[in-house]
């Protein structure tokens, strides 16, 4: 057991080391999977928010916390796992967004939405197609392919460019 607990600053500072266990370059941190990091008494809390409520990842990353902080000498450690506020991209730090972008993944994007269908607050027209770059090549020239990609969180595209497909991390 620790003599002396750890800083929240070191506590985050560890956690920014444990990988996403899906798409190992990005941090748990750098993703927004962590939300919170507090002591209660001598027992360090961690809140951390699943990318979809029932992320399968979900787990790994549980135990992937638990023993970081056990390998730093934080034996009391507990993980709170909050579902509201639902998580967002807008989490992702742009540091986590650069590593997806170079290992492969187009990071998210803001959708524009199509107002021109609105009438009475029923949306009539569709959701414009977010502008994703092929992380590759850099072209803007590319096709959804599906909406599912190798995970849930990701959509399959196409670059019309090089020709090579990737996956889009949904914006959401």
């Amino acid at each position: 057991m620790m003599s002396q607990a750890a800083t929240l600053e070191q506590v985050w500072s560890w956690l920014g080391e444990v990988p996403d266990p899906e798409i190992p370059v990005i941090s748990v941190v750098d993703l927004g999977i962590v939300r919170d990091v507090a002591y209660e008494g001598d027992e360090v809390v961690v809140t951390i928010t699943p990318t979809y409520s029932g992320c399968p990842a979900m787990q790994v990353i549980s135990e992937a916390v638990t023993e970081a902080l056990h390998a730093h000498g934080l034996d009391k450690v507990k993980l709170v796992s909050r579902l509201s506020p639902a998580w967002t991209t807008d989490w992702m730090s742009e540091t986590g967004k650069a590593a997806l972008k170079g290992y492969g993944i187009a990071p998210p994007v803001q959708q524009a939405i199509d107002i021109s269908g609105l009438r009475g607050g029923v949306k009539r027209g569709a959701f414009v197609e977010p502008e994703v770059t092929c992380p590759n090549c850099g072209s803007k020239h590319t096709q959804l392919t599906s909406q599912f990609g190798s995970t849930p969180c990701k959509a399959l595209y196409k670059c019309l460019d090089c020709r090579e497909p990737f996956d889009y991390f949904k914006c959401h």
